[in-house]
């Protein structure tokens, strides 16, 4: 439990109404009880929140109550986010090793880490203070996992995968299995045997299920901040910059290289060997096949800029009645 006045510090938000009220939880406005702090980032969600039973709301300086006392900051969704892990604070784990693990004698483990049941420790295997492994994860030899990173269950790291501090990795998730590379030879697949690895930088987070592939000779790269979702497909020697955002069931094919902030929505698909610069955004189910420039907007398949690919949808738009009106022209050539 909490007063407004301390969620308000932690917020660096100023109170309108009494700070000494106690507040003993969150939640959406609809759903509030006497007690609860809830938070509005425009005018009708401001009036469903003061219509409600929450006892305070998060908004910004532009709102006022008199039925309510506000919290006022300069952005209410960052606020939101940080109001939440203040009152759903992530569990703490207990330090040391469960007897149902399997640690390799040379693994190095800080004694402020958690290892969870049936995780399976390689050899020269490094993790840093504070790390979590859930359960049941699998650590590849000579793997180096950073202070304060989180593997939730079943997440598997092949060998030599190097993860940062602050990262985590949903279960499910492979990360530095081997990149899809074969040659034909008679006839046959013959396949490239994949000796690079995974490095990913600080304050990655990887959705579930998502996969990763290792490099074929050097490394596959995930930069400093970068969010990755669910079932999301990376593939070998591909170069990602810091706080990228690729989203649910997106896939990069082999060696392709983006910038920093870039953003590709859902489903969409980039080509191998392609280069995408900074603060490009990709639009969902697109298909990239060529370079795209820094700061631009694509989408469509094959992926266009934005403003050719709205022309050419309007101009889809209008086939029917254009080939109306040819219709009606050739009927009077005809006569």
């Amino acid at each position: 439990m909490f007063t407004i006045a301390e969620v308000a510090a932690q917020l660096d938000g100023e109170v309108r109404g009494d700070p000494a009220t106690p507040l003993t939880g969150f939640a959406p406005a609809d759903q509030a009880r006497p007690g609860d702090l809830t938070f509005a980032e425009n005018e009708a969600f401001f009036a469903r929140a003061e219509q409600g039973a929450a006892t305070a709301i998060i908004a910004d300086a532009r709102f006022s109550s008199s039925r309510k006392s506000v919290i006022r900051v300069k952005n209410p969704r960052v606020a939101f986010a940080r109001a939440l892990a203040l009152f759903f604070p992530e569990p703490q784990w207990t330090p040391g090793i469960h007897p149902g693990a399997v640690v390799a004698v040379s693994a190095q483990i800080d004694p402020t880490a958690h290892i969870g049941p049936h995780c399976c420790i390689g050899e020269r295997v490094r993790i840093g203070a504070g790390a979590v492994l859930q359960g049941g994860n699998f650590i590849g030899d000579d793997s180096i996992i950073g202070e304060q990173t989180r593997l939730f269950p079943q997440v598997t790291l092949y060998p030599r995968t190097e993860l940062g501090r602050r990262v985590r990795i949903h279960a499910g998730a492979v990360i530095g299995s081997d990149g899809y590379g074969y040659v034909q030879e008679q006839g046959v697949h013959r396949k490239v045997p994949q000796i690079g690895q995974v490095i990913i930088g600080d304050d990655v987070e990887i959705g579930a299920n998502t996969t990763v592939d290792r490099g074929a000779l050097e490394a596959t790269r995930i930069g400093r901040g970068s969010k990755i979702d669910n079932l999301v497909q990376i593939a070998h020697n591909v170069v990602i910059g810091e706080h990228c955002l690729v989203i649910a069931q997106a896939g990069i094919a082999g060696s392709t290289q983006l910038g920093d902030y870039v953003i590709l929505a859902g489903q969409a698909g980039v080509a191998g060997h392609l280069k995408i610069g900074s603060q490009v955004t990709v639009a969902g189910q697109s298909g990239v096949m060529h370079d795209i420039p820094a700061g631009e907007k694509w989408f469509g398949s094959p992926a266009q800029p934005d403003r050719q690919m709205k022309r050419q949808i309007v101009a889809v738009t209008q086939l029917p009645d254009l080939l109306k009106r040819v219709a009606v022209i050739e009927e009077k050539l005809d006569a």
